[in-house]
């Protein structure tokens, strides 16, 4: 196991190199000109000269390649050209919340989605079954920006005045702070230290920051706001899930050692979570992972919809701005999570069905 841990590790290098390569070459083809996009368009050549020089802009593209995958490697993802503040800075900031965001949605996916597959396979063909696809159907083709309005109006207007009235943007509500848990707990960090800047990204995870400081009134306040915008990127993997679910258990039900459990009398409840879930689940969990990187890619839509700073939201405004280290560390970041997450895939492939070997 150790070993394949390690060669997916290594192997993952190359790929990581090419998505710099791609990265760095995709951003510097977007039209535009930096300078112009930053300062406007009456900014003078000499001003943009100037603008290109102190940012490095001004060399050869295989030069400034090599001094970004050098700073790479030192671990310094270089400064943002729009905000004037180290990239590192702003992803302690601004990631947290897609994580967050992500993670909820993947989660209501999950408790969603995988009982409705069960509940379809186990009534196959029944009006059970047909309403189950036919909703999972709908969340695949419902767009995103549309739904997350929608219950942004139902239940932040429509439902105001009742208990069931959900906040429609931002973390949290006005006059109220998440304090860091490493202040609550009188934790001396240094504020340049790369502790800090790891204690501040766990604190800006609300949810578990308010859990670490018994700060309960934040975390419900904290799962409110997170409600909507998951509800709303959950849609498309729970739609997903339920049909991959679904079709993967039915093929197991008709193998060879289900056939003879039902022969021997195996209640049917029984029969599917002790006898055919598990090996139904494999192609699911391939899902889940894919499913997750492509939550913490694509939630620009959902973040800007429910006014949450987050990693999407940025993105599109660095593109807009030809903030190059913001889109290069950005990328990466995202990439690194893909491959970590199929990595997780694949070792649990080995706990979820014995026959597979990592060797």
């Amino acid at each position: 196991m150790i070993q394949y841990t390690v060669r997916r590790l290594l192997s993952s290098v190359p790929v990581l190199l090419g998505i710099l390569v791609v990265t760095f070459t995709l951003a510097r083809l977007i039209p535009g000109d930096p300078c112009k996009a930053m300062l406007g368009e009456k900014a003078t050549p000499e001003v943009c000269e100037r603008f290109e020089r102190k940012f490095g802009l001004d060399k050869p593209i295989p030069v400034q390649f090599g001094i970004f995958t050098a700073n790479v490697l030192r671990g310094d993802l270089g400064n943002s050209i729009r905000f004037s503040k180290p990239v590192t800075i702003i992803l302690v900031e601004r990631l947290p919340t897609t994580i967050e965001l992500s993670m909820a949605a993947l989660a209501i996916a999950i408790m969603v989605g995988i009982p409705a597959g069960i509940i379809s396979a186990m009534r196959h063909n029944s009006p059970v079954d047909v309403a189950t696809m036919v909703g999972a159907n709908l969340g695949v083709s419902m767009p995103v920006f549309w739904l997350g309005l929608m219950l942004a109006y139902l239940f932040a207007l429509v439902l105001r005045d009742t208990p069931f009235w959900l906040p429609p943007s931002g973390r949290l509500t006005a006059g109220l702070s998440a304090t860091p848990f490493y202040e609550v707990y009188n934790i001396a960090l240094a504020p340049e230290s790369t502790a800090f800047h790891v204690a501040e990204f766990f604190a800006n995870l609300y949810i578990l920051n308010s859990i670490i400081t018994k700060n309960w009134v934040v975390l419900v306040d904290a799962i409110k706001h997170l409600i909507l915008p998951a509800v709303a990127l959950s849609t498309i993997p729970m739609a997903i899930i339920a049909r991959m679910t679904r079709s993967s258990l039915l093929e197991v039900l008709g193998l060879d050692y289900i056939r003879a459990a039902r022969a021997k009398g195996v209640p049917r409840l029984q029969l599917i979570v002790n006898h055919a879930l598990r090996n139904a689940l494999l192609p699911v969990v391939t899902i889940i992972g894919l499913s997750l990187g492509g939550l913490l890619g694509g939630a620009v839509l959902t973040e800007t919809i429910f006014g949450l700073s987050g990693v999407g939201r940025i993105l599109f405004e660095a593109i807009t701005a030809r903030d190059y280290p913001i889109i290069q560390a950005f990328t990466l970041v995202i990439a690194v999570g893909y491959v970590l997450i199929n990595l997780f895939v694949d070792l649990s492939y080995s706990y979820l069905d014995p026959r597979v070997r990592l060797d």
